[in-house]
């Protein structure tokens, strides 16, 4: 089995925990350091699959390595678990809305902090697979109903059955929160993330698939002369598969 890599960016003197972490056969450390710029430095070097952090850190807290991290491993940032003799609500909060999977207030047992890396990473293999699978299905429904896969909106319409699935409401708020949800991570405009999935849907409506779209709801809701918007493909889609499970 392949060892999982940490990173223990601690500021106790105390050196249990990464004792226990290197000769505990599934662990790997990548590194440890108390000093905020070390420890952003080194965890880009090594990619570690979690980081352990301490909020108070030498030179910067675990709040502002986290945040510069992010900027620069973005989707490869590792799961982030925050340790703490500070056990105030509000850096516990402010931890998880950074995205943190975890908060643990010291003194903590090498062992519990073992079991809760290892349950936060299967939580996030099982995510990943049911994501694959989302996405194996939008895009062979994509493929029945006539979007290619090479035009721009093909992505930004796949994204946005993705987001509307997790949260069925923000179709109903396309202009103020999905579309720039999308553009934020396509790095384009809204305007261009709107028109682009316009232009998938005529693509596909020009293809001439129409009774493949009314086989796949099971409702013969359109003609060669009645396109959906935006939103209502998207809610369609986005229903089915939520029904689908």
């Amino acid at each position: 089995m392949e060892k999982i890599k940490i990173y223990l960016a601690d500021n106790s003197e105390d050196k249990t925990l990464e004792q226990y972490f290197l000769q505990n056969e599934k662990f790997e450390v990548a590194g440890s350091s108390p000093i905020g710029q070390t420890v952003i430095k080194e965890v880009l070097s090594s990619k570690p699959d979690v980081l352990v952090i301490e909020i108070m850190l030498s030179g910067m807290d675990g709040f502002m390595v986290m945040s510069s991290l992010k900027k620069e491993l973005q989707e490869n940032m590792p799961k982030v678990i925050f340790i703490s003799n500070l056990s105030h609500s509000g850096f516990v909060s402010k931890a998880v809305k950074e995205g943190a999977s975890y908060f643990m207030v010291k003194p903590i047992l090498p062992e519990n902090l073992a079991e809760r890396i290892e349950n936060i990473l299967e939580e996030q293999t099982l995510e990943t697979k049911d994501e694959k699978q989302l996405d194996e299905k939008i895009s062979n429904i994509f493929i029945s109903i006539g979007i290619p896969a090479h035009i721009k909106g093909y992505q930004f319409l796949r994204e946005a059955v993705k987001l509307a699935v997790e949260e069925p409401e923000i179709i109903g708020s396309s202009t103020k929160k999905l579309n720039p949800t999308i553009a934020e991570k396509f790095e384009t405009s809204s305007s261009k993330v709107e028109r682009g999935m316009r232009h998938a849907i005529e693509v596909a409506w020009n293809r001439g698939k129409i009774e493949n779209i009314n086989t796949l709801f099971g409702l013969k809701i359109y003609s060669s002369n009645e396109k959906p918007t935006n939103g209502e493909l998207i809610a369609l889609i986005a229903d089915k598969m939520i029904m689908e499970g």
